[in-house]
């Protein structure tokens, strides 16, 4: 699977789980909703520093998003 899909995948179980819409994961991790959403749809490559900012509200490791 691409990483960027496989990153996507990730975000959005771990959101799911969470029981956040992506407007209160992007607020979370002070993203916006829509980078989100392309981010979740694999449509964006973001920097490591966007992948720490969005692995924060989930207490995870930044590397784990990308198992």
């Amino acid at each position: 699977m691409d990483i960027r899909k496989r990153l996507g995948a990730n975000l959005r179980r771990l959101r799911l789980e969470q029981g956040w819409s992506q407007e209160e994961f992007a607020d979370r991790a002070d993203i916006h909703r829509t980078y989100v959403s392309d981010i979740e749809r694999g449509a964006r490559n973001p920097t490591i520093t966007v992948v720490e900012k969005l692995a924060a509200p989930f207490s995870v490791a930044a590397g784990s998003l990308l198992n």
